[in-house]
């Protein structure tokens, strides 16, 4: 049979649909697919337990999907002896095995991987056919159009042209309700009576497959961050439909007025939790959209809340898709803010007396997941107005949550969240003081630190920090017109307070609070 192969499809961990443009034409009469678990893809970064755990179980889940198709595979698991730890290892010991005449795949999502797998495929003298990833309304080509010619690229002005060639959410030429956007609509906080009661969120006890994936991520990867006490996240296509179904029904209708908003110790609220499930391809953007859509058309769900939850995969989606690929690989190392300070060790542990990081951090590490605001506006915001080497952040980020994969997970971390590309991703750096967690959340309520003071004992890290970094990059700033009022702010400051805010600022640097 190795003689007459004439396809190895590679399919890689994030690429879990049995709609893939690699398997268009899969013949299993002459085809063999290829999937590996390897040790490098949870350890270039510290990937969570609950990552890990979920990507291999997803990948198992695919392996017998196909497998009851009667699709030859070869597939190795990450305990397999002889392991060579690397996709890469493992492609080219296939390639040795299997003598396949092409190898053929659908684009991968990172950079990395890209320049690994061409290498195998060169050094065995093979062509490796890429074909484009059908799970996105546009391609990279599209973006790269978009982009030419600009002197900035915005989300917004993309995510109209989306909406103009797609038709979603258009009545003619016009966008329905008047308007492309209706962000203003959509942050709303809790209050002083809180959430209430909240729907609760669809979670999926764990089969056979993936309790053997537990037990081999506790003893392969027991230093990496993390617990899978609550594992419950979707594996199969089957449950990502299931879990999309349960966001229509219960929560979209709220979403979009409380999206931005925290409570202590809540951890679902009205958001999706199906990113990781778009991620890994169990779901398609496409039909996530059209549920969405009809909702609003069915009255189920107001419009506010719709075109909030579309912007994110119509828009933001797309959008950090172009900005990662025709901005790879210099990208990575760009630090347009000259950060320089480490990660905190409380990030690894949550160990803090800041009651917003606390929770953050603590339901990261315990579920692998952290709403958007949560990850701009608290984990993000500490580490950019700390200082952070925006790569190191980058590396948190990829590790921690369930949903990272790098071509998402890069652009909204280092350029929206450190703005370390210095405005190719957003407009401006999201910066606030200690005051804005306090509006949107209860946080400060239980918290020793006061939001309003910038130092003394009591004075909250987060004030502090904003000053200090208004303060430290006020040349750089006063160039950016989005951020001429809180310079404004500033200016009314004395030397005596910058001086002193700025001594409260480096202690924080030393120190993990």
């Amino acid at each position: 049979m190795a003689k007459s192969l004439r396809h190895l499809v590679l399919i890689l961990g994030d690429q879990l649909n049995l709609d893939s443009t690699a398997l268009a034409d899969f013949d299993p009469t002459q085809d063999i697919i290829w999937m590996a678990e390897v040790m490098e893809e949870s350890t270039h970064v510290a990937s969570s337990k609950q990552r890990s755990t979920l990507f291999l179980s997803a990948m198992r889940h695919f392996a017998e999907t196909l497998k009851a198709k009667g699709w030859l595979l070869n597939y190795t698991q990450l305990n397999d002896l002889n392991n060579t730890g690397t996709l890469a290892g493992e492609l080219d010991k296939a390639i040795q095995k299997l003598r396949p005449q092409k190898l053929l795949m659908t684009a991968p999502g990172e950079w990395r991987i890209l320049q690994s797998l061409r290498a195998v495929a060169k050094k065995n003298g093979l062509a490796l056919d890429f074909r484009d990833d059908a799970h996105f309304f546009s391609t990279v080509r599209d973006f790269a159009e978009h982009a030419k010619g600009r002197k900035q690229l915005r989300q917004e002005f993309f995510y109209r042209e989306l909406r103009q060639k797609t038709g979603i959410l258009m009545d003619g030429k016009k966008p329905i309700g008047g308007q492309w956007n209706f962000d203003e609509e959509n942050r709303g906080s809790f209050g002083k009576a809180g959430p209430g009661l909240l729907p609760k969120p669809l979670r999926f006890e764990p089969d056979s497959i993936t309790q053997d994936v537990m037990n081999l991520v506790n003893e392969k990867l027991a230093a990496n961050p993390g617990t899978l006490n609550s594992f419950a996240w979707p594996v199969t296509r089957k449950q990502a439909l299931e879990a999309l179904d349960s966001f229509i029904q219960h929560r979209l209708p709220f979403f979009g007025l409380y999206q931005d908003a925290m409570w202590e110790g809540e951890v679902w609220l009205y958001h999706s939790h199906i990113a990781s499930a778009l991620n890994l391809k169990l779901l398609n953007p496409q039909e996530v959209v059209s549920a969405a859509e009809k909702a609003y058309e069915q009255g189920h769900a107001p419009l506010p809340a719709v075109e909030g939850f579309i912007r994110q995969i119509l828009g933001w989606r797309e959008y950090v898709r172009g900005i990662y690929w025709t901005q790879m690989p210099e990208y990575l190392e760009r630090n347009a803010m000259q950060a320089s300070a480490h990660l905190p060790a409380f990030y690894w542990t949550g160990d803090t007396d800041m009651a917003c990081l606390r929770d953050a951090i603590s339901q990261t590490l315990n579920h692998g997941y952290a709403h958007h605001i949560q990850r701009l506006m608290v984990t993000g915001l500490y580490a950019l107005l700390l200082g952070v080497v925006p790569k190191d952040v980058h590396a948190w980020y990829l590790g921690v949550y369930v949903d990272a994969v790098e071509w998402v997970e890069l652009p909204n971390t280092l350029g929206m969240s450190q703005f370390a590309d210095g405005g190719v991703m957003a407009s401006k750096p999201y910066v606030a003081s200690g005051k804005y967690i306090d509006r949107m959340s209860n946080h400060c309520k239980g918290c020793r630190f006061n939001p309003g003071l910038s130092v003394g004992e009591n004075a909250c890290p987060f004030t502090t920090l904003y000053w200090d970094y208004l303060n430290r990059h006020v040349d750089l700033l006063a160039k950016n017109p989005r951020m001429l009022m809180q310079l404004k702010n500033l200016n009314r400051l004395s030397h005596e307070e910058r001086s002193a805010i700025a001594a409260q600022a480096k202690l924080l640097t030393n120190t993990s609070i």
